[in-house]
């Protein structure tokens, strides 16, 4: 399977933080229709140096798969926790010691010849999705509120403003007892006219998956109109920084 993307498209603002501490690689505008792999990054707010955290594991994984070329175009497991471990090993060599370590969120996506391989770690959040049908696919956040919904403690309306929203379960930092795993899955049903959207939660501050559907499924808007729509859903009323990648499927040989 070889898929064909069109222009990826991106944005990576500040809102209303004093700093920015998401990361996207490719940089904003560097993307190519011939680029594989997206990482998203999201630093750990109120945590030391969020935004050193997540350049770091954006720069080193990126250049591990640059400098990594797949066998048979397929990548595998094993190959990808080779390069989150060296994510890893960035930050420990990096850690300052801190009380409160510095920490990031992680999405990750490489479109290879077995479909696209994603990989997450945190409420940072991955969708495939289908134009006038919906989502195909929707990572599934490592935070206490998504544990609290699944255990039928909360409501999904008392999850919209609850308290305790930003806590995460799972993060990259330094020198941890155990790192925490990636949760990783394989999409096989890639078609012409999907999309990928990566976004840190910022993102989802403003912005449903109603209405993010509606406006990929929005047949009278070229995809440079939908990535802006989407970005000012999110302009000045997200508090956080909020990030985004849109990745537009073009063509799937078998």
């Amino acid at each position: 399977m070889t898929i064909h993307i069109k222009q990826p498209l991106s944005y990576c603002r500040i809102g209303m933080r004093d700093n920015q501490e998401d990361c996207i690689y490719p940089p904003e505008g560097e993307a190519t229709i011939q680029s594989r792999f997206f990482i998203l990054c999201d630093g750990m707010g109120g945590h030391h140096h969020g935004e050193v955290a997540g350049a770091l594991v954006c720069e080193t994984l990126s250049k591990f798969f640059t400098s990594h070329p797949l066998e048979d175009g397929v990548l595998s497991e094993t190959l990808f926790k080779q390069g989150l471990s060296e994510a890893y090993d960035s930050l420990d060599k990096n850690d300052d010691g801190s009380y409160k370590k510095m920490g990031t969120t992680l999405v990750f996506i490489y479109l290879h010849n077995e479909g696209c391989f994603t990989a997450h770690i945190g409420d940072s959040r991955i969708y495939h999705i289908r134009p006038r049908k919906g989502i195909m696919h929707q990572s599934v956040d490592h935070s206490l509120i998504n544990d609290l919904l699944k255990i039928g403690e909360i409501t999904p309306k008392e999850a919209l403003n609850h308290p305790q929203k930003n806590i995460i379960t799972r993060a990259m930092q330094p020198h941890l007892e155990q790192r925490c795993k990636a949760e990783i899955h394989q999409l096989d049903d890639i078609q012409p006219g999907d999309y990928l959207f990566l976004c840190s939660d910022g993102v989802l501050e403003q912005l449903t998956n109603e209405k993010l559907v509606a406006v990929l499924s929005d047949s009278s808007l070229s995809d440079e109109e939908k990535i802006k729509a989407l970005e000012e859903i999110s302009l000045h009323k997200t508090r956080d920084n909020f990030s985004a990648y849109l990745i537009p499927v073009d063509q799937v040989v078998l």
